[in-house]
């Protein structure tokens, strides 16, 4: 399996479009294997046809020849495969999507036989196999596409298939079940078959971008690997340039070699075909890995011992020394990792990622989320969900237990959609997040799937719509189960009265309201407030009818210039009068980063006039050469943002790599959309538009900036100046 080229690190597909590209080719017709990442509630969909289709292409409307390999179809149970849109494969599979982080798949297809596997490396972790008995020979480009929710998906790699053996020739179907236990927690790395411990080991970080803070880019292809800088440094001697980004380049070697150096220090082994072994040396010995070193030399030596015997494309194995494989109770760290240097990395707080604080004591270690998470599940998860898990039992951890209610209660929609391990949690917990009082939610629907989804108790996030479909054809009893007690008595957090009025009424004729009696009593009582009007009996005083405390105001995206988003609302002081320049009256703040002139002007950004010239000048930034605007929307205001509008200035110095950010103090910042080569502006006072998907755009931000990463089109001299006349934000604002 040779590699070829990676394709964009990130793409999000909408519901029933379908992502095409040159990239995403097959270098032969017939014959191509894709590796990739994604995350999804379910129906994570591939299409291979012999020409590329539209962005709104969709397989079922496709009456060309084609193949569809759908991942957790049925509500993340199955597998299909459609030849020219007729099923053919329909297998169970259950939870093989996950909607809380990315899972590595692979699907090779090589003369009608298509392959499917889990993880980074195409032909390990086979889930079955199926040999199409008339082949499509013409195949050759990737589409990946959606069903009715979002996919995400990154690191996209197009591979040569290996010829396949004859005696994995065959028609019969395999298919795998994903234990039901790791369905529910929704884990965050691949298929563990040790059922013996949830211990992590160094091993599941191997090119994993959790908790990674260093990258490479090799090859000529620019390849990005994520790595781990204690890891490496603790392994032998790695120069990173951290002023610019933790990065090693290594434009000379090729990614099967880095691979192997990284999985020999990750896990203790590792395989390389003989003709490689000269190059592993060579970088090992750059890096100072002395075992890695020792072994390959040990290994050239046997090799020329035995000459005579070596055979072209052999593998070989590389092992340290002393090294095991792991079981149960044994340390995680194995291999050429020195455990004294991460003793010495933690007493100094070299490359430390979390700071430790007991009560009474302050800060008592710079640690490593890394090392901390081989020994602790919910330190792995990083999740709010999983720290309440651990401490509720705990007396002497309620504070620490309070303070998670109040993070999950004011970022209520975040927590219930990026991951799902809140149904882990058990009812009092949840019930007491659910009545905190300062439970933050963008709509009281957001509240109503919650629950829903807390009660159903899978790790797949549903809809209170969805829901309502499938009582069409099942019991309360038999979707919920246990927790149907619970059902009734966690609506009554549902704050029906402030829903829309043909909202509830569509809600009154649902199964929802034939089936549970709770949920029909509360439509009933809000659709009546509703009718009350002014005359508004006193029992309507109780909270359910109250605004809450802290709730959001959707600004929401129409047109380019509109007069919706967050900055023009700023210019009527947030309704309250005729629109007035938000600079001027002191509303909003915005800083470029470079000092003000005649054509840095922060008010012309946000005046609605078009501005022949208009830039922020590039700064130096943590050793990094950047150019922003930044707006603050105030002290008081936070904007949960999900699309956004620029306009260029009169120039044709256009943009092209630059990445939206969101920080809640202005130095801390997260980004929110990064744009790699992106030609959408190619006019001068042209508006463009784009949207904020997935988890990023449920986090509440005060500072928001555009930020140029890379140098612009169309000058030379002036390539670090941004150019942009106007900026507008939308989402939901508080």
């Amino acid at each position: 399996m040779g590699f070829v080229e990676e394709t964009k690190r990130s793409l999000t597909v909408a519901p029933f479009e379908c992502a095409w590209g040159e990239e995403l080719r097959f270098g032969e017709p017939g014959r191509g294997c894709v590796a990739f990442e994604a995350s999804a509630h379910n129906d994570v969909t591939l299409v291979f046809r012999q020409q590329p289709g539209s962005q709104h292409y969709h397989y079922k409307m496709d009456s060309s020849r084609h193949y569809t390999v759908i991942l957790g179809s049925h509500r993340n149970k199955r597998i299909r495969i459609e030849v020219d849109g007729s099923t053919a494969v329909d297998v169970a599979a259950l939870g093989l999507c996950c909607s809380s982080s990315f899972q590595a798949y692979w699907i090779s297809i090589y003369d009608g036989l298509i392959s499917i596997g889990r993880g980074r490396h195409p032909n390990s972790n086979l889930l079955f196999q199926w040999l199409d008995p008339d082949p499509n020979p013409n195949v050759q480009y990737v589409g990946l596409s959606s069903w009715d929710k979002h996919v995400g998906y990154r690191n996209i790699s197009i591979l040569l298939p290996s010829a396949p053996q004859n005696s994995i020739l065959w028609s019969q179907m395999e298919h795998a079940y994903v234990h039901s236990e790791q369905r529910l927690c929704c884990g965050k790395r691949g298929t563990r078959h040790d059922s013996e411990s949830d211990q992590m080991l160094l091993a599941d970080f191997l090119e994993s971008w959790d908790f990674s803070d260093a990258i490479f880019v090799v090859g000529a292809e620019r390849k990005v690997v994520p790595a781990h800088r204690l890891v490496l440094c603790a392994s032998g001697d790695f120069p990173f340039q951290v002023l610019d980004g933790a990065t090693i380049e290594l434009p000379s070697v090729s990614y099967p070699v880095l691979h192997s150096l990284l999985e020999y220090i990750y896990t203790g082994s590792t395989q390389i075909a003989e003709w490689l072994l000269s190059s592993l040396l060579e970088l090992s010995s750059h890096f100072k890995v002395k075992s890695l070193v020792k072994c390959c030399e040990e290994v050239i030596v046997s090799l020329e011992a035995d000459k005579k015997f070596s055979a072209p494309g052999k593998l070989l194995k590389l092992s340290s020394s002393g090294f095991q494989d792991h079981k149960f109770g044994s340390s995680p760290l194995k291999g050429p990792v020195n455990s004294q240097k991460i003793g010495q990395f933690l007493a100094h707080g070299k490359y430390s990622d979390i700071n430790i604080y007991v009560n009474g004591h302050g800060l008592v270690a710079k640690g490593h989320k890394l090392i901390l998470s081989l020994w602790s599940m919910p330190l792995a998860k990083d999740t709010v969900c999983s720290v309440l898990q651990a401490v509720s039992s705990i007396p002497s951890c309620k504070l620490l237990e309070e303070i998670c209610k109040r993070n999950f209660a004011t970022h209520f929609d975040y927590c219930t959609t990026a991951c799902t391990d809140f149904v882990l949690l058990d009812e009092a917990t949840f019930k007491d997040i659910l009545q905190h009082g300062d439970m933050t939610v963008t709509s009281e629907e957001r509240v109503l799937d919650a629950i829903l989804t807390w009660c159903m108790g899978t790790c797949e996030t549903f809809y209170w719509t969805s829901v309502d479909k499938l009582l069409r054809t099942s019991t309360p009893e038999q979707l919920f189960g246990k927790r149907l007690s619970a059902v009734g008595n966690l609506l009554q957090s549902v704050r029906f009265p402030l829903m829309q009025l043909p909202k509830l009424m569509r809600m009154e004729r649902s199964n929802l309201a034939n089936h549970i009696q709770a949920f029909r009593q509360l439509v009933a009582e809000a659709i009546e407030f509703s009718h009350a009007g002014q005359w508004m009996s006193t029992s309507y005083e109780c909270e359910r009818f109250q605004h809450r405390r802290s709730s959001y105001k959707e600004l929401q995206y129409i047109s380019d210039g509109d007069s919706n988003g967050v900055i023009y609302y700023a210019g009527t002081s947030f309704g309250k009068h005729q629109w007035m320049n938000p600079v001027l009256t002191k509303n909003i703040t915005v800083v470029a980063s470079s000092p003000n002139s005649r054509h840095t002007d922060p008010k012309a950004l946000v005046s609605k006039n078009y501005q022949g010239t208009c830039f922020a000048g590039p700064c130096i930034e943590d050793g990094k050469k950047l150019s922003w605007w930044m707006v603050d929307i105030g002290k008081d205001h936070q904007l949960m943002c999900n699309c956004y509008t620029v306009r260029q200035d009169g120039s044709t110095t256009f943009m092209r790599s630059w990445v939206l950010q969101g920080s809640m103090d202005g130095r801390n910042w997260t980004s929110l959309r990064v744009h790699d080569g992106d030609a959408t502006i190619c006019h001068p006072g042209q508006f463009a538009s784009w949207p904020i998907v997935g988890p990023p755009a449920l986090l509440p931000f005060r500072f928001f900036r555009v930020a140029l990463t890379g140098p612009a089109a169309g000058s030379v001299s002036n390539a670090w100046n941004l150019c942009i006349c106007f900026l507008e934000l939308y989402g939901y604002f508080r």
